[in-house]
């Protein structure tokens, strides 16, 4: 490979895209910043054999589609100069100045965190993240490029290591793209990443909508022609009509979370209208009028989010229609400046700009601090369900009596939307209505609601009930600040009677850590100055009681360490504070505890069913069913690589299990297999028959299911179908 002029061409195509929106930039600087990356990374190469200098080159190109300023484009060439060369923050300060420097040492730190499963370890590694964002966006910007240029060329990497990157993009960097308004970019990475994670899946799809992809285009092309002759008759200004089918992962989640059909997916086509920008907006509501009266608009489809935006900036018309053959789809219309907002979200308003004076970016942003804000004075497990709510969820909009626009998660109730107006609304609350009607406070709000406190001076305050019922973490933090004030003696009770709780839950004596010795640094470390501040902290739900016997625990240990050099003494002192077995996933795996458990594909275990442990490298816990041939390889060869598993006592959830179902072959055989697990309240999320030419039939399935009992249950059901020889057990798919 000519390596000069692979290197040449990333160069050419670099300039010239950024020359295309900044017509002044600095070209030396731009060479000199190029040529800079090229020489660190010179005899690096990337696992598909290309010179490392390609990678920083197309994640600068990436930034320059975002119309990113001349600065964000240096940090994205120099991205992997400190973590992977041998220059220092100091040298790329001196060279480029200290914006790159720090936007670079930025992205080195959020390069340097790693996905875990570990609640207190995943709350930190946030942490980290969220303060990087905070100190500059543009961090953020170049590193959700980076890890799409990844994401693009992941198929040089090792499957497991495949699908450690995809898990962390689907959970961490898609959502932050989504929040940042990068829609484009958010599609593009949760698509890739399902590749990694479910190639199945995706493959279906994918090949469903390639079959049908001619039936797709003629009515695309045909809604397009009737739109465009229309708005040209109505005077619409508008500026293009494109037609789009709906990205994979947005399929696969209707699929397999709503447990729907393609055909009941009514957003499946999308056709999306852009208008010249015009005061008041006026121009898309004229083109949706003209929609509405071609065809036929499906009642509660429509959402106006030019109206009431979405907490990203997003601002869009979304109705879904009816069209001539009877077939639903989705109508976006939007002006031209709102489009450029939805595809690049906040790198179309960056504050850094030369003469901007938008602080829409800045508003849109004000998640990130109170996310950083509910971390101070509230555990992992807290500040991780934070994350998700705020990150994660889906957005409803409310309104006031006044109708002023509350944005809350989707599951909101009354009292998140108490505390989002005034923290002594809702410590004054005492009921609710929704639309004139009263509800319970519990009552989950839906879009367009008009929502009205009901407030009594004379009030208890709020209830302990209530930190179980909110979904915002606003609402939680004020909730447990009313309770730190006004309950100080209250807490203290509660807190000492859940810690001695937990203390007799974990099999510790109390005079093991509860000493002079372990009790003073205990404190420190969790800065609390007296037990009564750490009682009372776990009384408002400041800290869980599990996790402060934890750090007691750590800080006995710790010191035994220092002390105590004979071996078999030390293990005493560890087995009397040993944590016990946790189940993860339904499952405890004797001493090891918390760690990474996935259920073997090639047996497909089920509560009930007799199961063994496998430590696999890198990849945590391999369970398998005892009896499973693999694993009985793995015992004759693994020289103790497996270990002693069982099912928790109480399992919440269902296991994904596979059936294989040989038969005659015969019309009506798959529906009446169908009746059977619809009788049996179990429906098949994978389905596959093939005939034979011996005249019989093999049937696929995976269904999922409590335990072993209710699998039995299901087989010997299917047994009794007309024709069915057998009904084995097989891979799950």
């Amino acid at each position: 490979m000519d390596t000069s002029a692979v290197l040449a061409r990333e160069y050419a195509a670099l300039e010239d895209a950024c020359l295309a929106y900044m017509p002044h930039a600095d070209k030396a600087l731009l060479r000199r910043a190029f040529d800079f990356a090229a020489a660190a990374h010179e005899g690096q190469n990337r696992r598909s054999g290309e010179p490392y200098a390609v990678h920083p080159s197309a994640v600068a190109l990436i930034i320059t589609e975002m119309n990113m300023d001349m600065e964000s484009v240096i940090a994205a060439l120099l991205h992997d100069v400190i973590e992977d060369t041998k220059y220092t923050y100091a040298y790329v300060k001196a060279q480029f100045g200290a914006a790159v420097a720090d936007m670079v040492d930025g992205v080195t730190k959020i390069s340097r965190i790693r996905y875990t499963y570990t609640e207190d370890r995943q709350m930190e590694n946030l942490r980290k993240l969220f303060i990087a964002m905070a100190r500059d966006l543009r961090v953020m910007i170049v590193k959700i490029a980076d890890r799409l240029h990844n994401m693009r060329t992941i198929d040089y990497l090792p499957e497991q290591r495949r699908r450690e990157i995809a898990l962390e993009t689907m959970e961490i960097y898609a959502p932050i793209a989504h929040r940042l308004g990068m829609q484009r970019f958010k599609w593009e990475l949760e698509d890739r990443s399902l590749r990694c994670l479910d190639p199945v899946g995706t493959a279906e799809i994918e090949q469903e909508l390639e079959e049908r992809r001619l039936d797709h285009s003629f009515f695309m092309e045909s809604v397009k022609e009737v739109l465009e002759k229309r708005l040209r008759e109505a005077g619409v200004k508008y500026l293009s009509i494109e037609g789009r089918i709906k990205h994979i992962y947005s399929i696969y989640r209707k699929l397999m979370g709503q447990h729907k059909a393609m055909f009941e997916i009514y957003d499946l086509y999308a056709v999306r209208i852009i208008v010249a920008d015009s005061p008041h907006h006026s121009e898309c509501y004229n083109a949706l009028g003209v929609v509405h009266d071609i065809y036929k608009a499906m009642p509660g489809r429509l959402k106006d989010y030019i109206s009431t935006p979405k907490p990203n900036m997003y601002q869009s018309l979304h109705t879904t229609v009816m069209g001539k053959l009877g077939q639903p789809f989705e109508v976006q219309i939007r002006s031209e400046s709102m489009h450029r907002t939805a595809e690049m979200g906040i790198s179309a308003h960056w504050k850094y700009k030369e003469g901007s004076t938008d602080n829409s970016a800045d508003e849109m942003f004000a998640w990130v601090r109170r996310l950083l804000e509910s971390q101070q004075d509230t555990d992992a497990e807290d500040f991780i369900r934070s994350i998700k709510v705020e990150m994660f969820a889906d957005e409803v909009f409310v309104f006031t009596p006044k109708s002023k626009v509350v944005n809350l998660p989707y599951g909101a109730n009354p009292i998140d939307f108490a505390y989002a107006i005034h923290s002594a609304v809702g410590n004054r609350m005492t009921g609710a209505k929704v639309n004139g009607r009263m509800v319970t406070i519990d009552y989950v709000l839906q879009n367009g609601d008009i929502v009205e406190i009901i407030t009594a001076g004379g009030s208890h305050g709020p209830s302990r009930d209530w930190l179980k019922l909110v979904k915002t973490s606003e609402a939680r933090n004020k909730i447990k600040q009313w309770f730190k004030k006004e309950k100080r003696e209250e807490n203290v009770a509660a807190g000492k009677a859940e810690f001695e709780r937990e203390l007799k839950r974990s099999g510790i004596s109390p005079s093991t850590i509860l000493n002079e010795d372990i009790t003073p640094p205990a404190l420190r470390r969790m800065s609390f100055a007296t037990p009564d501040e750490l009682y009372a902290a776990i009384g408002y739900g400041g800290i869980s009681a599990l996790r402060a016997i934890n750090r007691f625990r750590d800080e006995l240990i710790r010191q035994n360490r220092q002390h105590i050099t004979d071996k078999a003494a030390l293990e005493k002192v560890h087995a009397a504070v040993r944590k016990p077995p946790k189940a993860t996933s339904g499952v405890v795996v004797e001493d090891i505890g918390n760690c990474l458990i996935r259920f073997a594909r090639c047996c497909a275990p089920v509560p009930g069913d007799d199961i063994v442990g496998y430590v696999t490298k890198g990849c945590g816990v391999s369970l398998h069913r005892a009896d499973c041939k693999n694993i009985g390889n793995a015992r004759a060869a693994a020289d103790g690589k497996y270990v002693s598993a069982r099912w928790a006592e109480q399992i919440e959830r269902n296991y994904p299990t596979g059936l294989q179902i040989r038969a005659r072959d015969r019309d009506g055989l798959v529906a009446e297999l169908l009746e059977v697990f619809n009788a049996q309240k179990t429906k098949p999320s994978y389905i596959t028959a093939k005939a034979l030419p011996n005249g019989s039939a093999v049937v696929n399935v995976t269904v999922s299911v409590a335990n072993s009992a209710e699998l039995d249950r299901l087989r010997n059901k299917l047994t009794q179908v007309h024709g069915v020889a057998e009904v084995v057990r097989r891979e799950a798919s």
